[in-house]
């Protein structure tokens, strides 16, 4: 998986494509960087789209991302989920700490 960037006025978009797991480590946390880093992104999205499969390692990569994103004054939101990611993420009570939409 390489997730890609957008960037479109005060939203920063993680869209990410495929396995979500531990392997997506190294980029998703360069995609972080980058989104963060952007001085008009006030609301950053991770957009699941196309996302077919999380695990245990990704959830930690989100907690991780929401500490950050608050770190630096920013809202979180998980969108675009589809029904399998959507799962998982009630199962682990994700939905009690993210916005999911």
């Amino acid at each position: 998986m390489h997730p890609t960037v957008e960037i479109d006025g005060t939203i920063g978009r993680l869209v990410l494509n495929g396995q979500f797991d531990f392997n997506a480590h190294r980029d998703f946390r360069q995609a972080c960087e980058e989104v963060l880093a952007a001085e008009a992104v006030r609301e950053v999205h991770v957009d699941f789209q196309n996302v077919s499969y999380l695990d245990s390692s990704a959830l930690g990569m989100l907690l991780l991302l929401k500490e950050k994103v608050a770190a630096a004054s920013k809202t979180l939101a998980l969108v675009n989920c589809r029904d399998s990611v959507r799962q998982v993420l009630e199962i682990a009570c994700f939905g009690k700490i993210f916005t999911i939409r």
